[in-house]
C-alpha cells in the first residue's frame, strides 16, 4: 500500500426534506449573504428553489439567484457567475444540482476569492489561488460525485477544451442529500450518472503492482451495490432507497476513499472530456463508448487487476486470468449497453474525420505534453490509436 493523505470535510447531511433546512445549515457556516447556483427551470418548477429560498429567508440570510448553468460547465458562466457573486457581495455559495452546477459554483468561488487571477489560467495551471469562497451544495443528480471530491471540470467553449482542476480549496463545506430529489431525473441521465460513478471507482482500481487489499474491498462493494441499485432506479425513480444507496455511492467513488493507497489514473476521462468538449456529448456517455477500446488496448498489463475485477466485482468463476480478465470487460460492456450507454463513438453520434482524430488526441494529452495511464503510458499517438479503434 503507498502513502497517501485522506482528507474529507464535507458536512454530509443525508436523508428526507434536507433541503428545507439549508438555511441552518448555511448559518452555522458564519454567512449571511448567499448566493444560489441553479441549472435549468426544473429546480424552478419543482419548488426546490422556492423551499431553499424559504430556509434561508427564515434564517434570516441574504439571497440572490443565478440560474442557467448548462451540461459540461462553460467557463462564460462561471465568469458570470463572479461578477455576479462580487456584485451582491456574497459570503456563500450554494450550488443546487448536480455535478455541472456543483462544479461551476466551485469555479464561482475561487474566482471570486481570487479577484486578480483569471479562471482559466487557474484552469490550465498557470496561476494558483490561495484561497476560495466557502460551497455548500443541494444534490439533485447523483452522477459526479462533486459534492464531495476536490475537482471542478470547466470547459472553454472559445477553444473546445475542457479540464478539470484539483484543490482541497474545492471541498464543498456541506452536501445535502435527499434521495427524493432526484427521482425526476430523465432516464437517460440516471443511466449516465450511474456509469460515471463506476467509472470514477475503476479508474482507480486498475492500477497494478500496488497492494491495496480494504481499498480494493471497498471499491467492490461499492460498484457492486451501484450495479445493483442501478437497474432498480431504472426500473423506478422513486425508489429512493435504491436511489439513496446509488447517491452515496457517487459521493464515495470521488471523494478520494477508493484512491486510498492506489491513487488514481483517470486517463478515460480525459478521453471523455476531449469529446464532450468537441461534440458536446453526455459526460458519462463519452467514458462508457472509450471503455471497451480502452481495455483492449491496455488490459493485458494489468491481466491480474481485470480477473480480480471479474471475480470480485462480477463473480467470474474463469480460473484463468485472461479469460477472466476479458470476461469482466464482457460484462461490464453488457451493463452499460443494459442501461442505455453507448460503447463507440458511432452509438454516441460522433462521427470523427482524420483531422479531428488527431486533434482529439492532442486535447486529450495537452498538446502531446502529458502522458495518460499508470498501466503503461499513452502520448497522443496511442490515443489516436484508441479513438480510433472506438468508433
Amino acid at each position: 500500500m503507498n502513502a497517501f493523505h485522506y482528507y474529507t470535510p464535507t458536512h454530509v447531511y443525508f436523508g428526507k426534506d434536507g433541503a428545507d433546512k439549508t438555511g441552518d445549515y448555511v448559518r452555522a457556516e458564519g454567512a449571511s449573504r448567499v448566493l444560489i447556483v441553479y441549472g435549468g427551470g426544473s429546480a424552478v418548477k419543482s419548488g426546490l428553489i422556492g423551499r431553499i429560498e424559504a430556509s434561508l429567508k427564515e434564517a434570516g440570510l441574504a439571497y440572490e439567484s443565478l440560474g442557467g448553468v448548462k451540461p459540461n460547465p462553460l467557463l462564460s458562466f462561471a465568469r458570470k457567475g463572479v461578477e455576479t457573486a462580487r456584485a451582491f457581495e456574497a459570503d456563500f455559495l450554494l450550488a443546487v444540482g448536480g455535478g455541472s452546477v456543483i462544479d461551476t459554483t466551485k469555479a464561482i468561488a475561487i474566482g471570486l476569492a481570487n479577484p486578480d487571477l483569471d479562471l482559466w489560467d487557474i484552469w490550465m495551471g498557470r496561476s494558483k489561488p490561495v484561497s476560495a469562497a466557502p460551497v455548500g451544495a443541494i444534490l439533485t443528480l447523483p452522477a459526479a460525485g462533486s459534492e464531495m471530491s476536490d475537482s471542478a471540470v470547466l470547459t472553454n467553449e472559445e477553444t473546445h477544451f475542457k479540464a478539470g482542476y484539483g484543490s482541497n480549496l474545492n471541498r464543498c463545506r456541506f452536501a445535502v442529500m435527499d434521495p427524493a430529489l432526484a427521482a425526476t431525473v430523465p432516464l437517460y441521465m440516471r443511466a449516465a450518472g450511474i456509469a460515471d460513478i463506476m467509472m470514477h471507482t475503476m479508474e482507480r482500481y486498475f492500477i497494478p503492482g500496488i497492494s491495496c487489499d480494504l481499498t480494493d474491498e471497498i471499491a467492490e462493494g461499492l460498484l457492486r451495490s451501484v450495479i445493483r441499485n442501478g437497474r432498480k432506479i431504472l426500473a423506478d425513480p422513486t425508489d429512493t432507497d435504491a436511489m439513496g444507496e446509488i447517491m452515496w455511492a457517487s459521493s464515495l467513488s470521488h471523494n478520494g476513499l477508493t484512491d486510498c493507497g492506489r491513487g488514481k489514473d483517470f486517463s478515460i476521462h480525459k478521453f471523455g472530456h476531449s469529446l464532450t468538449a468537441m461534440y458536446g456529448a453526455t459526460h458519462g456517455a463519452s467514458l462508457t463508448c472509450i471503455w471497451p477500446a480502452w481495455c483492449a488496448y491496455l488490459y493485458d498489463g494489468a491481466v491480474e487487476r481485470f480477473a480480480q475485477f471479474a471475480r470480485r466485482v462480477w463473480d467470474d468463476k474463469e480460473a484463468d486470468d485472461t479469460k477472466a480478465a476479458l470476461t469482466g470487460i464482457n460484462m461490464t460492456s453488457d451493463y452499460f449497453h443494459e442501461i442505455g450507454m453507448p460503447l463507440t463513438l458511432a452509438e454516441l453520434g460522433v462521427h470523427p474525420t482524420d483531422e479531428e482524430f488527431s486533434l482529439l488526441a492532442m486535447k486529450t494529452t495537452k498538446d502531446d505534453t502529458v502522458a495518460l495511464s499508470r498501466i503503461r503510458p499513452l502520448h497522443a499517438k496511442e490515443c489516436e490509436e484508441i479513438f480510433r479503434m472506438a468508433q
